[in-house]
């Protein structure tokens, strides 16, 4: 269930059982030709509701735009910066966290958000650890949706090496699936550039011209869609039981 479909009786009740969310995190970036902007936050929100519906755990509103600075160079893309993304987890975990949640589960859509949700967990520990007051105990998870054991697999062996790295054919299908009314069919010239490393949003727009490291999105279809957010849902459920215990 989602947090915002809830009044404020129905959270407090739920509270009684279960002290557990999850927080959907992704980005508003580009993905290639033929991805859209949205895909990092629409796979993570459509995934966290679907495991939070077959979980029954409330899912928090999703954290939309990331930290994405290498992909300015691309019209339509957002970003925050690494400290900005810092302080608004603090704060998403933080005013939950006042009204009796413990255990704050992310899924996270966009891989550049990585050492920065890292980062504000440790912010989050520093603060409880350094309290005088008896700040709560709270724990925290990121899960990146794309490494789970089913999911990898599954990965793999619908596109193998053509998965590449970033607007792959896997997360591009679950968005044809989640809204078919959003595919573009459109045109991808060449192979992508193979992943490698980059800095600012110019030097990547050099490296990958079309947005696309080395992948090969015309691979996706909204059937494999269906799939992956399958076993992406397993593996979330699977994860979040372990990771709640008791606190559930």
């Amino acid at each position: 269930m989602l947090l915002h479909h809830c009044t404020w009786k129905e959270v407090e009740e739920r509270l009684q059982s279960s002290k557990g969310i999850m927080v959907p995190i992704g980005s508003t970036e580009q993905h290639g030709p033929n991805g859209l902007i949205g895909t990092d936050a629409i796979c993570a929100a459509a995934i966290a509701a679907a495991a939070g519906d077959e979980l029954d755990v409330l899912v928090a509103p999703t954290i939309p735009v990331g930290m994405a600075q290498h992909h300015m160079a691309f019209a339509g893309s957002m970003t925050v910066r690494p400290s900005t993304l810092i302080q608004l987890i603090n704060d998403w975990v933080m005013s939950l966290s006042h009204h009796g949640f413990t255990h704050f589960y992310f899924i996270n859509g966009h891989g550049g958000n990585t050492p920065t949700v890292t980062a504000a967990f440790d912010e989050l520990y520093a603060g409880v650890s350094l309290s005088a007051d008896g700040a709560p105990h709270i724990r925290c998870r990121s899960v990146n949706w794309w490494q789970g054991k089913r999911t990898s697999e599954l990965r793999k062996k619908l596109y193998g090496a053509k998965e590449g790295a970033h607007a792959t054919p896997s997360e591009v299908a679950l968005t044809q699936y989640i809204d078919r009314d959003t595919i573009k069919n459109v045109p991808v010239d060449g192979v992508a550039p193979p992943p490698g490393a980059f800095a600012d949003a110019s030097d990547y727009r050099e490296k990958f011209p079309d947005g696309r490291m080395g992948s090969d999105p015309t691979l996706a279809n909204p059937e494999d869609g269906e799939k992956l957010l399958g076993v992406c849902v397993a593996d979330v459920v699977e994860d979040y039981n372990k990771f709640v215990g008791n606190a559930a």
